[in-house]
């Protein structure tokens, strides 16, 4: 299955059985938001995941600001779920797929392929006209193993070891003006990695928040590659969220085998020695 299904393709499948609709809409600025946003209306059949209480374990003092969820608790969380193996999990989020990208990789870390970002999330979703529920239907727990593949993603020491090689391309999903230091809204220093180049994960998405078409995808990812190979390009934002978000959409765009660096710049400010440069 591609990688984004469309409202009209889920709309046809909704009723179908082993299907699990997720919502992952978050704010963070405002961590309960998303779950309200649910509570009030949401796809219908769809569970809630929390970004911070689902897709993330706790901070330590060494992490970044979401750290990737231990395999052990994400495979209690997916049980919760009543997931199996043929289950086909279609996750979605406002309107973006910035959060529900967070979920698609994680399912592809833990093993689970068959999933999908719904383009253009709820809001296409109610654009569409289509129906709407507060209703939440209790899922019958299954027991679930987790095979997390550490291939797929780096930490600080790896990341430092590659950033600005001309082997490696280091991708960073931020707003320009965060990327260069000029604002930092979120963590307490700003900048970016020394060698990273700034590809906003906002630059795959139109205006009405869909994902470009694939050859649009794959020229943009290509100017910023820059002649690195897909399997050699990382990706990391503030915590490891929206650089899922580019990892999708590499995906769509043909050119799968990105890494993820899991901690992102939250995690790489955490000890001073680690190089800080700014500007675009």
């Amino acid at each position: 299955m591609s990688p984004l299904i469309s409202t009209t393709d889920l709309a046809a499948h909704i009723a179908d059985q082993g299907l699990l609709i997720v919502d992952c809409r978050f704010d963070l600025a405002r961590p309960a938001a998303g779950e309200l946003a649910y509570a009030q209306g949401h796809i219908p059949g769809a569970i809630y995941a929390h970004l911070d209480r689902d897709l993330a374990a706790p901070i330590t003092p060494s992490s970044g600001r979401h750290p990737l969820p231990h395999p052990e608790e994400f495979a209690r969380t997916l049980g919760r779920w009543g997931l199996t193996r043929e289950t086909q999990v279609v996750a979605y989020d406002a309107d973006t797929g910035a959060y529900a990208a967070r979920l698609w990789w994680l399912l592809r870390w833990a093993g689970h392929r068959s999933v999908a970002v719904l383009d253009g999330g709820f809001r296409a979703w109610q654009d569409a006209g289509l129906p709407v529920t507060t209703d939440i239907r209790p899922r019958t727990p299954t027991h679930v193993e987790v095979a997390a593949d550490r291939s797929l993603w780096l930490d600080a020491a790896e990341v430092a070891a590659r950033a600005g090689s001309n082997q490696w391309r280091l991708l960073d999903a931020r707003a320009p003006e965060r990327f260069a230091g000029e604002v930092e809204p979120i963590d307490p220093v700003a900048g970016h990695v020394p060698g990273a180049i700034n590809h906003p994960f906002a630059l795959d998405l139109g205006s009405d928040g869909r994902f470009l078409p694939p050859e649009e995808l794959r020229a943009r990812f290509e100017r910023s590659q820059d002649g690195i190979d897909d399997d050699h390009t990382i990706a990391m934002c503030g915590s490891g969220v929206t650089a899922c978000h580019l990892l999708l959409a590499l995906e769509a765009a043909g050119k799968p085998g990105g890494k993820l660096y899991a901690g992102s710049w939250s995690e790489w400010i955490r000890d001073p020695a680690r190089g800080i440069a700014t500007g675009r």
